[in-house]
């Protein structure tokens, strides 16, 4: 039976340091050496998981972006990709704005990067995000003045925010009103003050993805790990949902197993156990 193993990054795979261990790289870069098909479905953009996974053998696409889309690691290039219409990414950045959050808007160029806009001053947790993330290869961040603040960009494939917690859920309950929207909210695994939105095309999903992804690789039985809320709609759809210790309460009500924590190596010893047996 072949199995396709798909993990979320962060607070599943990555370590409390936000990195791949030298031991969880070692023992799945040999499981896939000797045929096992495994990939990760993260929120991340092909930018830092490709930063993640240098030293990690993969043997599928990585599902980006929660299902937003899919990256090549081999040729660098995006094989799939789901758009939002400008007017769905119009109405959200209105919203994000009205609740005083700032939008920061992921557009896909020809050339396979992705185009970040951000107006205003970014403080705080939105500052260090993009801070930590400028000097990728893949993804370059505009840093512009308020006042030129268009209505939306054309080919907007995700919209991303930062804010305070109790925001963050109004702003999101407010955008899944909007046709043509699906609007993720889910809490900073490291601070729960902070919470994050994703705002994507309706249907994108790490559901439909991962679904796409198991016929895609002719797999017989998909397996996912998972620690937060947005893990949940792949974990409901797969042959067998692994949740980490520390994942959240409503994580491991859908987990057919629980595991050890992310800082223990469980996600890749529990692989090398399964595709070993």
């Amino acid at each position: 039976m072949k199995t396709l193993y798909v993990t979320d990054l962060d607070g599943t795979l990555l370590s409390t340091d936000s990195k791949v261990s030298e031991r969880s790289a070692a023992i799945i870069s040999d499981c896939v050496s000797r045929g096992a098909l495994f990939t990760c479905a993260t929120a991340r953009t092909p930018a830092t998981v490709e930063m993640l996974l240098r030293h990690t053998l993969t043997s599928a696409p990585a599902i980006v972006m929660t299902g937003a889309a899919t990256w090549d690691l081999r040729s660098h290039r995006f094989i799939t990709t789901k758009l939002m219409s400008d007017d769905t990414a119009a109405r959200c950045t209105e919203i994000c704005r009205r609740h005083g959050l700032l939008p920061m808007t992921y557009t896909v160029t020809s050339d396979e990067r992705l185009d970040v806009y951000v107006h205003g001053h970014p403080e705080g947790p939105s500052e260090k995000f993009i801070a930590d993330r400028q000097h990728l290869k893949y993804k370059r961040f505009h840093i512009l003045p308020t006042a030129e603040a268009p209505d939306f960009y054309p080919r907007t494939i995700i919209i991303f925010v930062i804010g305070e917690a109790g925001v963050i859920k109004a702003a999101a309950e407010e955008m899944n009103s909007v046709e043509g929207c699906t609007a993720v909210p889910y809490p900073d695994i490291f601070n729960p003050r902070v919470a994050m939105i994703d705002i994507y095309a309706a249907g994108v999903s790490k559901a439909e993805a991962v679904i796409k992804l198991k016929k895609a690789t002719g797999a017989d039985r998909l397996t996912v790990f998972g620690d937060n809320l947005n893990d949940i709609p792949m974990m409901q759809v797969a042959d067998c949902a692994i949740a980490v210790e520390n994942a959240l309460p409503g994580v491991k009500a859908v987990a057919h197993e629980i595991i050890g924590p992310n800082t223990s190596d469980s996600v890749a010893r529990y692989i090398l156990k399964d595709f070993d047996r």
